[in-house]
């Protein structure tokens, strides 16, 4: 018996629930709150403010601490851009009906994993392939 507060990731279909279409929607109205979500983080202003608050003032120490300030938000901004293009991805391919089809081995991609990371290009398996 499969412990209750552990998700399961292995989804075994049958062979009329493997070829049925998937309810897309629910995907598309999650990658729409995170891209409202991401878009709602105040954009490239916060990291201006950092950067005008750093202006050579303290010591040394304090002026390394407002650098690494600066540096963590630009990250994130990265970070956060990246988000953003993929799931404009997903949007396009919910459009064009290949939303959760692997790009790589092009098999379907658990739906546990697209609960997850809704805008995610390829199943579990190929990821773990680009990682070894």
């Amino acid at each position: 018996m499969r412990d209750a507060r552990r998700p399961c990731y292995h989804l075994v279909l049958t062979p009329e629930e493997s070829v049925a279409p998937m309810d897309v929607q629910h995907f598309k109205e999650a990658l729409l709150r995170k891209r409202t979500e991401i878009l709602g983080t105040g954009g490239i202003k916060p990291l201006q403010a950092s950067m005008e608050n750093n202006t050579r003032q303290g010591d040394m120490a304090d002026q390394a601490a407002g650098n690494n300030e600066v540096h963590i938000h630009l990250r994130l901004k990265q970070t956060d851009a990246k988000i953003l293009q993929a799931i404009d991805e997903a949007l396009v391919r919910i459009e064009k009906g290949s939303f959760g089809i692997c790009r790589d081995c092009g098999e379907p991609i658990a739906e546990a994993r697209l609960n997850a990371i809704p805008w995610t290009r390829v199943c579990i398996t190929c990821k773990e392939k680009q990682k070894a």
